[in-house]
């Protein structure tokens, strides 16, 4: 199966696995830096990160 992209009326095709493996890596690393970040015991790491999760409604305390 394929994933259709169209960019300036071409169309590219790209395997459907490579789409869900790019979106799988991206997923994980800003998992990675929500939680990383943000639990911190730093508080200038955390300080950078707290609006930003409780605009997102995720709670950090």
């Amino acid at each position: 199966m394929t994933m259709h992209t169209i960019v300036d009326s071409q169309v590219y095709s790209k395997p459907i696995t490579a789409v869900l493996m790019q979106n799988a890596a991206v997923f994980t690393f800003g998992a990675i830096m929500v939680l990383a970040v943000g639990f911190m015991p730093m508080s200038a790491a955390h300080n950078a990160a707290h609006d930003t999760r409780h605009a997102l409604a995720f709670p950090c305390h």
